[in-house]
């Protein structure tokens, strides 16, 4: 495991934990199913035992937000983990959100669990799980977007549990996105627990936390090993089939960053994909050209005769006026944030820098 200064990423994780469960009565494990969710679960229990955390009060709940397509090897994983060790509470979620989709010109989101066609769906709702037609949660509603519920979610396990402070622990790594790096290096000191960079206020007194934040791909693999933890097998399949260690993904199926992996299913598990074909518009398309130019992937180049403006007002006109708006309205929102929060001057800063002989 790597070290740094006198610690490894393992010290350094549960002592995290010392500091959470010092202020902290309620841990809410956010699990995916995947790498890092699952070896944080792991090692959240291994300090619960160690620290006899049950005796002193402090609960654990664990959530699983079901996006309805899986490998099979992911759902075993699941299978084995929900309910694994009694001492913890478990949710197993299978609910019409809102999940985002990067495989279709014609919908940007896609509706997982969808109660109008419950014939497309890709499984049958698991056995324990809850679902639109048990749940009590009265912030939902059909279609709100999965980060919308997840963070009303969490308010609301808080609540239930008549919890003081709520720390919803998210297995993240800065390593993995530069936008999970920015997650836990910005510097606004106002929505920290404390001085804690790797913290995020979403509701009062409940926190989120990201312990994990500093451990690399090799040290999750590391930790696996070195105390025998489950974990998903599908990254056995993933290692077979020669997948890049960035591109072993588990999530929803359709998202805009597992695109280039979208073919797997095709080879891994046909029958899944087969499913996944007449699920949402656009799958098969991905499939053959995700991770290439015909996606935009990389390398995408001006065409004869066009400008940039042109040649996106060209595209624009090749989509519905429906997904158009969608469109303009992510342009002026980048438009807006360059402008005014980002790095770009605005347009009357840079005519008068033109105007001078600087």
């Amino acid at each position: 495991m790597r070290k740094y200064q006198e610690e490894n990423v393992y010290e350094a994780f549960n002592k995290r934990l010392d500091y959470i469960c010092n202020y902290f009565d309620h841990l809410i494990v956010s699990f995916s199913g995947g790498k890092d969710s699952g070896v944080m679960l792991e090692l959240v229990h291994r300090y619960y035992e160690e620290n006899e955390l049950e005796a002193k009060g402090v609960k654990v709940s664990v959530y699983y937000l079901d996006y309805e397509g899986n490998y099979q090897e992911t759902k075993d994983y699941i299978k084995r983990s929900m309910g694994k060790y009694p001492s913890f509470d478990y949710y197993h979620i299978c609910m019409p959100v809102s999940a985002s989709c990067g495989i279709s010109m014609s919908q940007s989101t896609w509706l997982p669990w969808d109660p109008e066609h419950p014939e497309l769906w890709l499984n049958p709702i698991p056995k324990g799980a809850i679902h639109l037609q048990n749940h009590n949660f009265p912030f939902f509603q059909v279609g709100m977007s999965d980060y919308d519920f997840q963070s009303k979610y969490c308010q609301w396990l808080h609540q239930e549990t008549k919890a003081e402070r709520t720390a919803v622990l998210v297995g993240i790594r800065a390593q993995e996105s530069l936008n999970r790096f920015n997650a836990v290096t910005r510097e606004e000191t106002f929505s920290r627990f404390g001085m804690t960079n790797y913290s995020h206020r979403i509701f009062h007194n409940v926190f989120n936390f990201y312990p994990m934040y500093d451990w690399l791909f090799e040290d999750v693999w590391v930790a696996n090993a070195k105390f025998g933890f489950d974990y998903n097998h599908l990254y056995d399949l993933y290692f077979q089939a020669g997948v890049p260690f960035k591109s072993m993904r588990v999530a929803n199926p359709f998202h805009q960053c597992g695109v280039a992996s979208l073919k797997l299913y095709q080879a891994l598990e046909p029958e899944t994909w087969g499913k996944l074909m007449g699920r949402v518009n656009g799958a098969n398309f991905a499939a053959l050209y995700g991770g290439t130019v015909a996606l935009g992937y990389r390398g995408v180049t001006l065409p004869k005769g066009h400008t940039w403006e042109s040649y996106v007002n060209f595209l624009l006109k090749t989509l519905s006026k429906e997904m158009r708006q969608v469109y303009l309205k992510k342009f002026q929102s980048s438009l807006t944030y360059c402008t005014k929060n980002g790095g770009a001057l605005p347009e009357k800063v840079v005519r008068e820098l033109e105007d001078t002989d600087l």
